[in-house]
């Protein structure tokens, strides 16, 4: 019997992605474990591998296709001689869910009328229309994690009442709903006639600023700006820096570190690097030796090594380290995982193929998701100091600025000294403002002390 190829759920937040590219064409052989196709989702390109044996009989969804929901049928996988379309049948037949919505049961609820005893016209013709949900046909807006808890527990979105930003569902709503007592079924209510078919549709959602997306290309002239869509990656990133900041209550402290012994260490650290195939095993970068130094300052500053829940305090056993690399079109922010018992030359490696990896879409979701603090780093670009933004569900993230000479007091005398300045974005609810700044200290003694790190 052919069997489809579905769109597969490339990590647990995935809920589409684009099809980049098939590898193979209709009528090609395919055999288990071949790669037959790329996705991109808004992190990373994926190859997807087939499960079953068989000839790609039909590509469903074209390559290049955007958007593509995860399970939907792509393609299908048939013996010789099967007609690929028994495989594709079944999901089109579908008897309608309620979730889907009245457009979506039309068809048969008319066919069931006909052969039931006449009703009223007014109630056999009513819509249900309740507020945004699922039922009516619009997405409830809520997390990607309170969905998957959602699913796990059974729980009917439409009815659980949001408590986040702008009515958005997050965990703690689905928490309350399992316990019964955060659970709020949006109203229904019968509508019937003309009132029914005249229910405006909601608007548009604002933009951060307030204005709706057409009220912003008002204050422009025609033809005066190139309009460029938003793809995965940004809307991820606007999405997920707008919950952050709205949700997390961020406070900041500012570090200066001196760079001179740090710099003299490195310097003498790649000279001794050993060559393998007449190549340095390593050339170490300040950025490494950041990672490294905010890895042992959570090791020593255990109690800042947390990620806040709404019932508990994640007190994590490992540093794991993020940190923010450009890439086209946006960022991403791949893990050192366990940094604080990896060398600084492991270190260095393994931040260089992960950073090329990344520039190049090639990122499994296990290497970048997850973390326990990060590391953003603009001082190549000559910025002196800047705050960053809470990558959740990190507590804490420090922005790096430029090294650079500074007069500084030594001994009660004007002195030279290469200076970096770092500053700390913490989330309050889980970093009080002393443990940050012990946290900071100990950052700082590293840096200033950087055979210490060596040890």
């Amino acid at each position: 019997m052919p069997t489809n190829i579905l769109m597969p759920a490339l990590s647990p937040t995935m809920e589409k992605g684009n099809l980049a590219k098939w590898l193979k064409k209709e009528g090609d052989t395919i055999k288990s474990g071949d790669i037959i196709a790329e996705i991109e989702t808004d992190k990373a390109t994926m190859e997807v591998e087939a499960v079953d044996e068989g000839i790609l009989a039909k590509i469903v969804v074209p390559e290049g296709t955007a958007d593509v929901a995860v399970n939907e049928i792509i393609g299908v996988i048939a013996a010789e001689g099967e007609d690929a379309s028994a495989a594709a049948a079944p999901a089109k037949a579908e008897a309608p869910k309620a979730a889907e919505g009245p457009k979506a049961a039309e068809a048969p609820k008319a066919e069931a009328a006909k052969a039931e005893a006449p009703k009223p016209a007014p109630a056999a013709a009513a819509p249900v229309t309740s507020a945004p949900s699922a039922s009516s046909g619009e997405r409830p807006f809520a997390s990607p994690l309170a969905r998957r808890l959602a699913k796990e527990a059974g729980l009917d979105l439409a009815k659980v009442q949001g408590s986040g930003p702008h009515g958005r569902i997050v965990e703690k709503d689905i928490e309350a709903a399992k316990a019964g007592g955060g659970a709020k079924a949006a109203p229904v209510t019968a509508a019937s006639g003309p009132a029914a078919a005249a229910a405006p549709k909601p608007a548009a959602a604002p933009v951060a600023s307030g204005m709706s997306d057409d009220a912003v290309r008002k204050l422009f002239e025609p033809g005066s700006y190139e309009e460029i869509p938003h793809d995965g990656m940004r809307k991820t990133i606007a999405r997920r820096l707008t919950e952050s900041k709205q949700t997390i209550p961020h406070f900041y402290l500012t570090v200066d570190c001196e760079l001179d012994a740090l710099l003299k260490l490195r310097g003498e650290l790649n000279d001794a690097a050993p060559l393998i195939d007449g190549k340095p095993g390593y050339k170490l970068s300040v950025n490494d030796m950041v990672i490294k130094a905010l890895a042992l300052a959570l090791r020593a500053v255990p109690d800042a090594n947390v990620s806040f829940t709404e019932t508990a305090l994640l007190k994590h056993k490992h540093a794991d380290v993020g940190v923010a690399v450009a890439i086209p079109n946006g960022l991403i922010t791949p893990v050192i995982r366990d940094a604080c018992h990896k060398g600084l030359s492991q270190i260095s490696n393994e931040m260089k193929d992960l950073a090329n990896r990344a520039k190049n879409r090639k990122l499994k979701p296990e290497e970048y998701q997850g973390g326990t603090s990060s590391v953003s780093n603009l001082g190549m670009f000559g910025t002196k100091d800047f705050t960053a933004i809470i990558n959740p569900p990190h507590a804490t993230i420090i922005a790096v600025g430029a090294g650079e000479q500074r007069a500084v007091v030594k001994n009660g005398a004007l002195a030279i000294a290469t200076v970096m300045s770092v500053t700390l974005s913490a989330d309050h609810r889980a970093v009080d403002g002393a443990l940050g700044a012990q946290l900071m200290q100990a950052f700082k003694g590293y840096i200033e002390k950087p055979l210490a790190m060596l040890v």
